[in-house]
Formats: C-alpha cells, structure tokens, sequence
C-alpha cells in the first residue's frame, strides 16, 4: 500500500512539474521569443499567458522598457582636423525580437557594446562633416538628430533595437589643446584690453586738451573784460578828479601835496635830503599857510 502511494506521489509531482513546465507569461515590460533545440520557432509573443513543450521549448525574456547606452568619452577630428572629446548616450528598446536575439544572444550588455560601437561610428562620420564651431554650438541640434536617424536605421537592421534619442552630454578639447585654446583666449583679451585702455587714454587727452582750451579761453575773456572794466573805472574816475578839481585848482594842488607829505613822512625813520625852499615845501612855509 505504501508503495502505491509512493508511484502516485511520484506521478502527481511529475505531472505538476511538467505542467509549470508547459506554460509561461510574459509581462507587459517583457519581449519574449520560444525556442525549440536553441532555433527561434516563435517571436514576439504577446503578454500574457502562454504554452510550451516542456524540455523541448525554451523561453527568453528581455526587457522591453527604453535602456539607456552610455558611451565612455571617445576622440574625434572635426572637418579642420582638430580634436575634440566627446561624450554621449543612447536611449534604445528592443523592436525586433528575433534579431536581437540571434545578434546578441539576448545579452544587454552585449547590445549595448555593439550599439556604442555604433555611436562611435556615427558620431566619427558625422563630426568630420562639420567644423569644430558647427560640432559645438552651430549645428549641434542638427547633428544629433541625423545621427539619431542613421543610427535607428543600422541598429534595427543589425540588432533589432529602435534607438529613441541620442544625445551629447559634453563636448571638451584635448588638454593639450585645451590649454593652448585658454592661452591663445587669454591674448586675444589682453590685446583687447590694450586696445581700450590706448581709446580711453587717447579720449582722457582729447577732453583734457579741450577743457584746457576752454580755460584759456575763459581766463582770456574774463581778463579782458576785466581789463575794459578797470579802463571804464580808471577813465571814469579821472573824469570824475579832472571835474572835481578844475573847480578849484588851488585846493586840488593843495590836497596833492598833503597826500605827498603823508605818504613820505608816514614812518619816523623816513629821511629826505632836499632844499628847504624847495617847491615841496611850499605848503609847510607859513606865507603859503596863511594865503
């Protein structure tokens, strides 16, 4: 009785094995392809559940979101022969089952070194197209995209991906050229600044020389009409002593020799050495005082 039990045990167990065995899934974020001996008998299934052969049939799953290709930085020659470094990534999703399959084995790594390779490839040809302004900033947008195209086309005939995006995150020049672009950079700015620093000192001459011309100029005129003024005054008041004193000439001779008498004795150690009856004195004589 026991030995009985045992074969069925035995038997149930079988059949539940080879059952699991006879079907699979496949989710929505899985492509999946059937095998029969390691030869594809069936691709692209569909989600959801499936049936196989047991032993016979083998089922390969891959992941049917966008992954990502990162490319290690590589160097290029632009169209003038110059280097550059770029670095870059792809964004790819399986699209053909079967050739995926049969070109990589279903290894995403191995995918993604056959799909850099191509980058390379594509970014070669294209950036020896173009000059290194274009590559940088002017056609940039534009290179990305034809590489996008020509890339999708050879990916999904070789692979079986679809490539979505292809991107640059970061164009550099060598360091050897790097440096020689920052020293030439650097020149070309300090013969700019020369160049200002020579407009703004010939323009300080320029409006120094004028102010100084507008000085001499003004000096000039205010001293003349200065000159005009003092002239007007000095011929106005010799107008104004000529009227004066031709009133009464005797007091006007009188008052020139008071104001030469004060003028000449205004110290006590002034000493004169003239004749006493000279016409200086004519007013200290006291025949003159009393007239």
């Amino acid at each position: 009785m026991s030995n009985r039990i045992l074969v069925l045990a035995f038997i149930i167990g079988a059949l539940a094995v080879l059952g699991m065995n006879s079907v699979f899934i496949v989710t929505e974020l899985e492509r999946a392809v059937l095998l029969e001996f390691g030869k594809v008998v069936r691709d692209n299934i569909k989600p959801g559940l499936h049936v196989k052969l047991p032993v016979i049939n083998k089922v390969r799953k891959f992941d049917g979101r966008v992954l990502t290709s990162d490319a290690p930085p590589e160097r290029f020659l632009t169209l003038e022969k110059k280097a550059v470094i770029v670095d870059s990534f792809a964004k790819f999703k399986v699209a053909n089952v079967q050739t995926y399959y049969t070109a990589t084995s279903g290894d995403e790594r191995r995918a993604e070194e056959l799909l850099k390779e191509r980058i390379n490839t594509g970014l070669r040809n294209e950036i020896s197209k173009r000059t290194l302004h274009e590559v940088v900033s002017g056609e940039r947008d534009e290179l990305m995209t034809v590489l996008t195209k020509s890339l999708n086309t050879v990916a999904q005939e070789q692979l079986g991906v679809t490539v979505v995006d292809v991107r640059v995150k970061r164009i550099d020049l060598p360091p050897e050229v790097s440096q020689s672009v920052y020293d030439r950079m650097n020149t070309e700015r300090d013969i700019e600044a020369r160049e200002h620093r020579a407009k703004g000192q010939e323009l300080a001459v320029g409006i120094e020389a004028d102010a100084d011309k507008q000085r001499e100029v003004i000096v000039a005129e205010a001293y003349s009409t200065s000159e005009e003024i003092r002239g007007e005054g000095d011929a106005e008041a010799a107008a104004i002593y000529a009227s004066a004193f031709q009133k009464d000439k005797d007091f006007y001779e009188f008052y020139r020799s008071m104001s030469a008498y004060q003028r000449t004795f205004s110290s006590k150690g002034d000493v004169l050495l003239i004749q006493p009856d000279s016409e200086f004195f004519k007013y200290l004589n006291s025949h003159e005082l009393g007239r």
